[in-house]
């Protein structure tokens, strides 16, 4: 899929953002184009090589109406997880990595309540943290939430 200067995008494992502008740059000897992400948490800017946006699983950001669903799971049950910290861990990176708002929201969800039953390790709460960077970078940008508000949105769903 092609996009363009001012499309909002999501770049799994990174989060949502706005393409500032395409620029042809010479990295490594080779020239390519680049799409110049802005992602609104942390201010963040990224480059991420064009030709190759679909085979990394950049997505244009889900609808409101898909978000307001999303708001819904967030308050569903939790799902099963591994009792394996390592099979757990793989499972929930393998969802970051999908870019799926709902996969992300899983995690998010799932981490959280684990959280507050038990201590999570501090490979898990830096997931946890991740995983929720990305949803908020998507909230902001469908709903133009602020930041916080996103933040205890997520947290009063679940």
């Amino acid at each position: 899929m092609t996009f363009t200067i001012g499309d909002k995008i999501v770049y799994p494992m990174h989060g949502a953002g706005i393409i500032e502008e395409i620029e042809r740059k010479k990295i490594l000897g080779e020239t390519r184009e680049y799409y110049i992400l802005r992602v609104p948490c942390g201010d963040m800017k990224i480059m991420i090589p064009v030709n190759s946006s679909d085979d990394i699983g950049v997505r244009g950001i889900v609808s409101q109406k898909e978000l307001d669903e999303v708001f819904d799971f967030l308050s569903s049950g939790s799902s099963e997880m591994s009792g394996n910290w390592n099979r757990r861990y793989r499972e929930n990176m393998e969802k970051l990595k999908s870019g799926d708002i709902r996969e992300v929201a899983e995690v998010v969800r799932n981490l959280t309540r684990t959280d507050r039953v038990k201590r999570l390790s501090t490979g898990e709460k830096k997931m946890l943290s991740n995983a929720k960077q990305i949803l908020i970078s998507e909230m902001i940008l469908i709903g133009d939430y602020p930041r916080e508000t996103a933040e205890r949105m997520i947290d009063e769903l679940i």
